[in-house]
């Protein structure tokens, strides 16, 4: 039996994403071991974070900074802007660096079911961006989820009035998949988006 505080510091552990009780406790017993080099760079790291860590005004990134570092970059395109629904999001399309514009970051997507409607999301701000008029095209990166094209869906009505360009991410076979592993809807997504041969 582990003390009370180790098992406290395992169930805390337990309660991040990809982690479950038994992950949590191999990462508390490398902690233990390695404990006079892993912990004090770690507990610096979580103090650090936890007093800097700040929601951007612009765009509703999470970062040590308000602008956040991808709203202050001069470098990126000021004209081009990334709907998505979270801050995972943003990260996870900001590491491919193949987008060079600015995101926007709702927050959530429309749930019916949840009780989500397009006041709990961060849709005004979107709009006050759109309505400066600096933009020429909005991408939006929304999940391949039934909400996530609801989302889409009922944000393209509200850009339509606009003068720019509103655009969707592609959806359907992952490089390297086969055919027999795919689930019929992106089988379906596939070849509604299939494309001449180059």
């Amino acid at each position: 039996m582990a003390s009370q505080e180790i098992e406290q510091l395992s169930q805390a552990l337990a309660r991040l994403p990809g982690l479950g009780p038994r992950s949590a406790r191999r990462a508390v017993l490398w902690l233990v071991k390695n404990r006079s080099q892993a912990l004090p760079d770690l507990l610096e790291a979580l103090d650090m974070v936890s007093q800097r860590l700040v929601e951007c005004s612009i765009c509703g990134n999470v970062d040590t900074s308000d602008p956040c570092g991808i709203c202050a970059d001069p470098k990126r395109d000021a004209k081009s802007l990334c709907v998505v629904e979270d801050v995972a999001d943003v990260w996870a399309l900001d590491r491919a660096r193949l987008f060079q514009g600015r995101y926007h970051v709702l927050g959530g997507k429309l749930s019916a079911l949840d009780g989500i409607g397009p006041e709990d999301l961060n849709i005004a701000a979107l709009m006050t961006r759109v309505e400066d008029g600096a933009l020429d095209e909005v991408v939006l990166a929304m999940n391949a989820t039934l909400e996530g094209q609801t989302t889409a869906h009922y944000l393209a009505e509200r850009l339509e009035p606009h003068k720019l360009r509103i655009t969707q991410l592609a959806h359907g076979l992952p490089v390297g998949g086969e055919l027999d592993y795919l689930d019929e809807g992106t089988l379906a997504q596939a070849l509604r988006a299939r494309r001449p041969v180059e």
